[in-house]
């Protein structure tokens, strides 16, 4: 089993601040006076109320459940995931980041693939690890990470933690579950593995058992940006056995996730149809763009010169998309 740092093996350090909602279902009973909170209780909000309603202005006044206890119930409810395996923050990146103070550090190594999403690298230079990019698998029609030059990069480099995102950002690779099994098998005992499942939900077997399971050595990452539509709230959640999340409680922000983002969050998983009607949308619309591009006989990616021209070109226009931070040759 992967190790933690020394600082975080013993007790401490604990929430000096839990949230009133945490206190509440410790103690059994409602706290019905916020003496402590130091909030701004009888802050009016004329301007917001005006502006986005009553109801948004009343989310507003106290701190959220520090455990999001309404959210992680309902991913547990709909998708099979152990409520105790479940631990929401304010994004996937905000999990990337958390996972490596929690796992990580200074002066360990950390291994992802050259290529794939440069968050995580960002994350980890500024955590003080040193990070070691094997380069993408290619072949005629395959563009993925490399799982086995993964595992040997983290034997040859004594590495603490591998980053995978599957499916792969930006190059859309999927990797099987078995596969992913046998790259956790093939890892250092004192190795964790960090999946990124961001896009997760696109997936044709979404919601599968395999899907719902805390993996012994592995943090799972996943988001609400992308197929809930709520990138600007900020919210994520992570999978992972209940003493990784004790840990990773201990370094984790006290009130990372608004009462409004939790809220807004419980009502889209409430309504799951929407959801499921615009991940069919968005695979329709991929299999359109896909035969657009056969039509006119693309079968290859562009050279690293001819995407920086069409970025460009793009931005010029007013129109943002993604480019590889080291596109392959």
């Amino acid at each position: 089993m992967p190790r933690y740092p020394n600082h975080l093996t013993n007790e401490g350090p604990t929430n000096p601040f839990p949230g009133i909602k945490v206190l509440e279902r410790k103690l059994g009973h409602v706290i019905p006076h916020r003496l402590g909170s130091n909030e701004g209780l009888d802050m009016p909000h004329r301007a917001l109320r005006e502006h986005f309603g009553d109801a948004l202005a009343e989310h507003v006044y106290c701190y959220g459940d520090a455990e999001a206890l309404g959210v992680r119930q309902r991913l547990s409810k709909q998708q099979g995931i152990a409520l105790e395996t479940l631990l929401v923050d304010a994004g996937a990146d905000s999990l990337s980041a958390l996972a490596l103070r929690t796992t990580c550090e200074p002066g360990e190594t950390v291994v992802s693939t050259a290529g794939t999403y440069p968050t995580f690298g960002y994350f980890a230079k500024g955590q003080g690890c040193l990070v070691v990019e094997p380069r993408y698998h290619e072949a005629p029609g395959v563009l993925a990470p490399d799982l086995e030059a993964l595992a040997a990069a983290a034997h040859e480099e004594n590495a603490r933690l591998v980053y995978l995102a599957n499916p792969d950002n930006p190059s859309g690779h999927l990797h099987s579950d078995s596969a992913i099994l046998k790259l956790r098998d093939a890892l250092p005992d004192t190795c964790w593995l960090l999946l990124d499942e961001a896009y997760g939900d696109f997936r044709d077997d979404a919601g599968s058992e395999f899907a719902a399971k805390a993996l012994p050595g592995v943090i799972r990452l996943r988001t609400f940006s992308k197929a809930h539509g709520l990138a600007g709230l900020r919210i994520g959640y992570a999978i992972a056995d209940p003493d990784v999340l004790a840990m990773m409680m201990k370094v984790r922000i006290h009130y990372a996730v608004s009462t409004f983002t939790q809220a807004a969050a419980e009502v889209v998983l409430d309504h799951p149809e929407e959801v499921h009607q615009h991940v069919a949308d968005v695979k329709a619309r991929r299999e359109q763009l896909a035969g657009h591009f056969r039509a006119l006989g693309a079968d290859v990616l562009p050279s690293a010169e001819l995407a920086e021209q069409i970025h460009r070109e793009l931005l010029e226009a007013g129109r943002l998309i993604a480019r590889p931070a080291k596109p392959v040759d």
